[in-house]
């Protein structure tokens, strides 16, 4: 990760898969005060290149760039609103091959992750199949493993982790980005952001209803189907991988 320089803008790039508290953490940041937010800002391009049907497709397209190099441009300009800092939410398989890296390294990147059997379970509530690559871990594990060898090593967050301890965790990964934390990232008011997606009405109702990080629920036994089980055990090792690197709050 690349260290902040004070008197410098700190562009913090958050890479999930689906199904995750990825939105929620967006709201923490932008309830800072001295943060702007960026959605899912490469959600256009990758429904434009790959082609794929998503609930809402056209209006996500039309709401956003479809030029993934225009939308890089973007994301390593100016900050917007001259914010001291600029948290960008981003899905780790909008990244699709043939899209250049270079520009990841200017920002300060961490992993959000979850247990892939979660994910597959609550993603095939909403669509009838997945891949691996559906749900990013093979992704956050290639941008691990790229970073790394730079030499700036992403910090990573596990979502399970997360939710038993958000104000050890935001502190720890606050000062991993050497900025300072405030208790205003642990409680938002309720209610839609101008800066949420154009895909927010059919995704964010409950995170409209959130004034805060909700405790998980009780584990329970995880029934996946054979195909769903398939991509879960597929994409175990690389989340045990990272898991075993996550920070520890």
């Amino acid at each position: 990760m690349n260290a902040h320089r004070e008197g410098t803008p700190l562009r913090v790039a958050m890479w999930s898969g689906p199904r995750n508290i990825s939105t929620a953490m967006m709201r923490a940041w932008e309830n800072r005060g001295d943060c702007v937010v960026s959605d899912e800002p490469l959600y256009a391009a990758y429904l434009a290149t790959t082609g794929i049907d998503h609930p809402m497709r056209d209006a996500v397209i039309a709401a956003g760039d479809a030029d993934w190099r225009s939308v890089v441009h973007l994301l390593t300009g100016p900050v917007p609103n001259g914010k001291p800092i600029w948290y960008q939410k981003h899905m780790a398989h909008h990244l699709l091959p043939g899209m250049d890296r270079a520009w990841i390294g200017q920002l300060a990147n961490v992993l959000l992750i979850r247990d892939p059997r979660e994910v597959v379970a609550s993603y095939l509530k909403a669509r009838a199949t997945v891949t691996p690559e559906d749900i990013g871990l093979p992704q956050q594990a290639e941008l691990f493993d790229m970073l790394d060898a730079k030499g700036t090593p992403p910090p990573i967050v596990d979502a399970g982790d997360f939710l038993r301890a958000p104000e050890a965790h935001l502190r720890a990964l606050c000062d991993l980005l050497g900025i300072g934390f405030t208790d205003r990232m642990l409680r938002w008011p309720p209610g839609p952001r101008a800066t949420d997606g154009a895909w927010a009405p059919h995704w964010y109702s409950r995170v409209w209803e959130s004034t805060g990080f909700e405790p998980q629920s009780a584990s329970q036994a995880i029934r996946l189907p054979s195909a769903g089980a398939r991509v879960a055990n597929a994409c175990m090792p690389h989340y045990r991988r990272l898991h075993a690197q996550r920070i520890r709050a």
